[in-house]
């Protein structure tokens, strides 16, 4: 045995305090997001998109053939077109999606272009979601294993993307549009390029 002397203890109190900052950081984090809800700066439902202002990706999607609409590709999006467009990818599973229905029935009705993406859906099932709730779509593309989604940067479906009349993408909304969105964010938008 050695008569050297044991090293003196440390204070370890900064070990206590780590959770303390941590739990204030949190604190801080959450007020400041509460407060963004309150101004309107924070949008829980935005989800960013790295397509807003850019051509939208290149594509061309099959027919849903029972519908009889015509197939989708990126050439009916390429500017100049002689009006804004509405790209909506939707599917017959998708709950969300029949929330939604009456509001692009609404756009169709007023004459805005509306074009459909079918998602991750059997063609026969898409066919009947649109005999059952009304067709809105001007062309519909099958996009069965989902590659064109993850191209336009989809989350999931229903989502909404607003393209200008020089064929750039100017919206992105993810989630149903509700007629408070309408009414609210997109008709504003598409009054502005039109």
């Amino acid at each position: 045995m050695s008569d050297t002397p044991a090293p003196p203890a440390r204070p370890r109190r900064w070990m206590l305090y780590a959770p303390l900052g941590f739990a204030a950081a949190a604190g801080a984090g959450f007020y400041a997001m509460l407060r963004g809800l309150q101004t309107g700066e924070y949008d829980p439902r935005g989800v960013p998109s790295a397509l807003l202002g850019q051509p939208v990706p290149d594509f061309s999607l099959p027919p849903v053939e029972a519908t009889g609409l015509p197939a989708l590709s990126a050439a009916d999006l390429r500017g100049p077109l002689p009006a804004p467009v509405i790209v909506n990818f939707w599917a017959s599973w998708c709950v969300p999606c029949i929330v939604e229905h009456p509001q692009l029935m609404r756009l169709h009705r007023d004459g805005i272009p509306v074009l459909g993406i079918n998602y991750k859906d059997r063609p026969a099932d898409g066919a009947a979601f649109l005999t059952r709730h009304g067709n809105p779509f001007a062309k519909l593309g099958r996009d069965e294993p989902g590659r064109i989604a993850i191209d336009w940067g989809v989350y999931g479906v229903p989502e909404t993307y607003l393209v200008d009349r020089q064929g750039l993408i100017r919206w992105r909304f993810a989630g149903p549009i509700t007629p408070d969105v309408l009414d609210r964010d997109l008709r504003p938008l598409l009054r502005r390029y039109a």
